[in-house]
């Protein structure tokens, strides 16, 4: 049953550089594929090729593992391949300002349109100004306006004489006109009329109300006249702004026929200018008094010149492109996604229209790929709402925030929803997948594929090359030193080390290209033309230093005391169990030393941290496994009468995870069997009801931590640490480690069973069970089963007193 321990070539896998046929990464064509990552690149070019709604895709996955840059790379490539969409710009709504039309064209047509709007604007403006101020318009109008005069003139004529007949005269005034009476040949004005007799007044009040009765129709066919007169200059004004502008409209129409939507929105325009010349006019008053004026109403009516709402404000152009927008971001807000209307401050007034329309990342999108991080998504308030929304209706609808919310309406304008077709890609982590697939109802009806992406791929031939092309790549790319052969296969161990298996390399791309930088880096220091093994071995070594200043206190505590841990000599019922500190950008191993006592009574087996809630969940269950072991294995055939207490000394903050259970069972076993444990020897593995040793996290930096507490007090040759058989896989141990190993200095011992560790610990047989249920004697399950019958027999004996 002796476990032999490992030997030194069996703890760690190394990359042979005589593998590689290049002198350096610079002979490397790069791989277009994305490495280790089959799984996820199937499921995305799938997402990817399905057009039906729905079907968008979330890449699940730590971080550096490439997710990002692949989903940019496919969506590059899948949009090279389809059309170019639609431009789309905003215009005027005539019928209802405050609800702009949307207007999409051909990619490129909509700076077309736009600058053609943008010069008829001027033109006409320019036209109109002329066509009014010219000498041909004022000879017209005057000889139409004379026209009128004459038949007003001899109207006018007759009413007076019915006037003078009456004793009144006739008085025209801009607001209309008026009987006057007449004393002594002349009229007679208001302050004479004040001082009539009532009696006088009420005589010419019925004789004024006579004479208009019988000239009302007189007076009818003068306001007749009147109204004719501004009907002809209105209708000749409009043949001379319809000459002027019909031209161009015509022009448009002529180059935007194959267009509906801005046909119709041409004839608005072309109406607009005809019913509003008076509004277009008054903006060129040759008085600039009047002009400042008119300018200061149309401010207060949110324009600054009637001619811009011809304009066209042009929020997506897609004339650069080449094939379907691809479009990342790292800032989605609501209003980054859905666009917004924008505000201008016109006298203390927050004022908006079309022309302050800003497009989102929809828009930009629109008829392509968005990438966007699900992080980002979430930490924006009604981002991800906006999302569902816009998926769910297939529109763009600019909303304000406060109006989503229910909340008060801020926004004055609601511009026309644009219909959408996107493909978007989230990318982020399967902890956030799992919670919105879980928690939210609409995320599985529209991401319904999941691509997966691991954490490591296999350590074979095929992908050590791929890695070998991903630094030549990125060497190129960004201008570092290649790498020879000896830098590539220190990067491969690297890569390993990571994964802290021997039979994988990482695919979290991020933390090689960390170590690619920092060893060009060390290049340059040392001169060096290429990056070879030394400069990565010690870009590892110096990022290590730089993050384990915890790690140096804490093993200065040990040397000095402060911490108790013994690695040398025997002790009973104590034990150096193993535990990981990951701080994040470091992690290494810390021993801590388990203390057991037992004796007679029936509370079990009491874990302190337990009683005390500094052990978590998954801890509390290891120990409570441990009941079930001995139980199994001694207590058949006797009552299992045993008090047991275990802590971890020195533990003043909390502790979780179940690799510490075979190290406190071992602690129970050495003080049931009155059997010292060596202190060199340090113990970590999980254990299971039947005595089984079950796999661990860490393996590589438990035994790294207590070698160098083991060599900082000096190796004797008999020291070395206990771990389960499954995780010499896991080891991926330091050059000190592995040499040691190969001296005999130290010792890592792999066993299956709880009898291998205890032998290992003690120097003295397990022992197998006897056919009547007991154990050898003088074996440590002998001298553990005797003590147990001893209790169970001694407490009978009370009970029966």
């Amino acid at each position: 049953m002796a476990v032999a321990p490992l030997s030194a070539d069996s703890l760690r896998r190394v990359c042979d550089p005589s593998i590689f046929k290049f002198q350096d990464t610079s002979y490397l064509t790069p791989s277009k594929d994305l490495i280790g990552q089959e799984r996820a690149v199937r499921a995305s070019r799938f997402a990817l090729s399905i057009p039906q709604d729905g079907y968008n895709l979330y890449m699940a996955g730590k971080s550096g593992t490439g997710k990002t840059r692949y989903a940019l790379q496919l969506a590059q490539k899948h949009a090279r391949q389809m059309p170019v969409p639609d431009d789309w710009c905003y215009v005027y709504n005539f019928e209802d300002p405050s609800r702009p039309k949307a207007i999409n064209l051909p990619a490129g047509k909509g700076r077309e349109f736009k600058k053609d709007m943008e010069e008829f604007s001027k033109k006409i403006e320019q036209e109109i100004v002329k066509a009014f101020e010219g000498e041909d318009y004022e000879t017209e109008r005057e000889r139409i306006l004379k026209e009128f005069r004459t038949k007003k003139a001899e109207y006018v004529m007759a009413l007076n004489q019915k006037a003078q007949e009456r004793g009144f005269k006739v008085r025209l005034s801009s607001s209309g006109l008026y009987f006057m009476p007449v004393v002594d040949g002349e009229p007679m004005d208001e302050d004479d009329y004040k001082l009539l007799d009532e009696d006088v007044k009420l005589e010419l009040a019925r004789a004024s109300e006579a004479l208009q009765a019988e000239t009302a129709d007189i007076i009818r066919k003068i306001r007749e006249i009147e109204l004719e007169a501004e009907d002809a200059v209105r209708e000749w004004e409009g043949q001379i702004a319809l000459y002027a502008v019909g031209i161009h409209i015509d022009d448009l129409k002529a180059k935007y026929g194959k267009f509906p939507l801005v046909i119709n929105y041409l004839d608005n325009v072309k109406e607009d200018i005809l019913s509003n010349l008076e509004q277009l006019i008054g903006t060129n008053l040759a008085d600039d008094q009047q002009n400042i004026l008119y300018q200061i109403m149309l401010k207060r009516t949110g324009e600054d010149n009637p001619y811009d709402r011809y304009k066209v404000n042009l929020i997506v152009d897609n004339s650069r492109l080449q094939g379907a927008p691809v479009i990342l971001d790292y800032n989605p807000t609501y209003y980054n996604l859905i666009g917004r209307c924008e505000y201008e401050n016109e006298f203390g007034t927050m004022t908006t229209d079309y022309t302050l329309i800003r497009p989102g990342l929809f828009h930009q999108a629109n008829g392509g790929f968005l990438i966007l991080q699900a992080s980002d998504v979430l930490y924006n308030p009604q981002a991800f709402e906006a999302i569902k929304r816009t998926l769910k209706t297939r529109q763009i609808i600019i909303e304000n925030i406060k109006e989503q919310m229910g909340l008060s309406a801020v926004s004055a304008i609601k511009p026309e929803p644009i219909p959408i077709n996107v493909k978007i890609i989230l990318v982020g982590s399967e902890e956030i997948y799992y919670l919105l697939y879980n928690y939210d109802k609409d995320f599985k009806k529209y991401f319904k594929i999941k691509a997966d992406f691991e954490e490591a791929m296999d350590w074979n031939e095929e992908n050590v090359l791929r890695i070998a092309q991903f630094i030549g790549a990125y060497c190129r790319k960004e201008g570092l030193r290649h790498f020879d052969r000896t830098g590539v296969a220190a990067v491969i161990n690297y890569a390993s080390w990571l994964v802290q298996d021997q039979n994988k390399l990482t695919t979290r791309f991020s933390n090689i290209i960390n170590i690619l930088v920092e060893a060009d880096a060390w290049a340059k220091i040392d001169g060096s033309s290429l990056v070879t093994g030394k400069h990565v071995e010690r870009a590892i070594r110096e990022k290590k230093r730089r993050s384990n200043k915890l790690d140096e206190q804490l093993l200065s505590m040990i040397k000095d005391g402060t911490i108790l841990i013994d690695t040398d000599g025997y002790a009973v019922g104590q034990i150096n169990g193993l535990a990981v500190i990951d701080m994040g950008d470091y992690a290494f191993g810390k021993p801590s030393r388990i203390t057991a006592t037992t004796y007679m009574g029936k509370t079990g087996i009491i874990d302190i941290e337990r009683e005390v809630e500094t052990g978590g969940v998954t801890h509390s269950k290891g120990v409570l496994i441990l009941s079930g072991y001995i139980g199994k294995k001694y207590a058949q055939d006797i009552p299992l009468s045993l008090a047991a207490s275990i802590c971890f000394e020195q533990l003043y903050g909390g502790i979780e995870g179940d690799s510490a259970s075979s190290t406190e069972l071992f602690a129970i076993l050495s003080s049931l069997s009155d059997l010292p444990v060596y202190q060199g020897i340090a113990v970590t593995g999980s254990v299971n009801q039947h005595g089984f040793i079950q796999p661990i996290g860490g393996a590589t930096f438990k035994i790294e931590g207590f070698f160098e507490i083991c060599r900082m007090n000096g190796l004797n040759g008999k020291q070395g640490v206990i771990i389960p058989y499954q995780n010499v896989r896991n080891l991926v141990l330091s050059d000190e480690v592995v040499e040691a190993v190969r001296k005999g200095q130290f010792h890592i011992y792999p066993i299956k069973t709880v009898d291998e560790g205890i032998e290992i610990l003690t120097g003295v047989p397990a022992g197998e069970r006897l056919p009547d249920g007991s154990y050898p004697p003088g074996t440590v399950n002998g001298r553990i089963y005797n003590k147990l019958r001893y209790f169970a027999e001694t407490t009978a004996k009370y009970r029966t007193n």
